[in-house]
């Protein structure tokens, strides 16, 4: 797996660098050495942010996770990740390989944050997908909604997780 490390506000020491390779190890298994990772530490006033976003097989696997100290920032996306993986095993298993989840047996339940503050905006490149596709993706990223452009109708659409547990399907009609 190729791994980038970047600072923002600081300079990511090499042990940082050496503890974010020996921590996606773990999650490498799943990918094998065609994925490229991106690491992005932060350091603000009281806290430090990390960041980890897996690139693979056109898939984004993300975490981001805030602590007092990098290191466990780290850990914990790198944990986020594995349980993003384990939780969508059986659609994410054919995208990756099979005898990485050997080892998992219990796959988690999917519980949705009420984080609903805007701390930022993206300019976002539609690919054609079917609603399943832009589910899983919608969860891998952990976001609540996800916009994509479905692949039978060539719609602009929206998927979005329900506070029920389900999912609903933004769909925009003409009038």
């Amino acid at each position: 797996m190729k791994i980038t490390v970047i600072g923002r506000k600081c300079t990511p020491r090499d042990s940082f660098k050496e503890r974010a390779e020996k921590r996606l190890q773990k999650v490498e298994k799943f990918f094998g050495n065609e994925a490229e990772a991106k690491i992005t530490a932060t350091v603000e006033k009281n806290e430090q942010i990390v960041e980890v976003t897996i690139y693979h097989d056109g898939m984004i696997f993300r975490s981001q996770e805030r602590a007092a100290n990098m290191n466990d920032a780290l850990d914990r996306c790198a944990d986020s990740i594995v349980r993003q993986i384990r939780k969508n095993k059986t659609k994410v298993g054919k995208k990756l390989r099979q005898a990485a989840f050997e080892e998992f047996e219990a796959v988690e339940a999917f519980e949705p944050e009420d984080d609903y503050n805007v701390v930022r905006s993206k300019e976002i490149v539609l690919k054609p997908q079917s609603v399943d596709e832009a589910i899983l993706q919608m969860n891998l990223l952990d976001h609540q909604f996800y916009v994509f452009l479905d692949s039978t109708s060539y719609k602009t659409c929206v998927v979005y997780a329900r506070k029920d547990g389900g999912y609903g399907v933004i769909i925009p009609q003409t009038e």
